[in-house]
């Protein structure tokens, strides 16, 4: 399911982690994906129904370097 969020919103939401990304919907490997990814360090965020959890405990790890959006 892909993740439906207003534009304007995910305009402005970012990554909660020090350097405060922007955040893609979906991830490299599934752009389907109920998750928002950040641009800088790689972590995935679940959207769960629809909201989206911005905890750095609930993230998914950093992706690697070669593997970020």
């Amino acid at each position: 399911m892909t993740v439906r969020l207003d534009p304007q919103l995910l305009d402005i939401l970012a990554c909660p982690s020090d350097d405060h990304a922007p955040l893609r919907a979906g991830t490299p490997a599934d752009p389907q994906a109920d998750v928002l990814t950040c641009t800088a360090c790689g972590r995935g965020f679940p959207v769960v129904d629809g909201i989206p959890v911005l905890l750095l405990e609930e993230a998914s790890p950093p992706l690697p370097a070669g593997e970020r959006p």
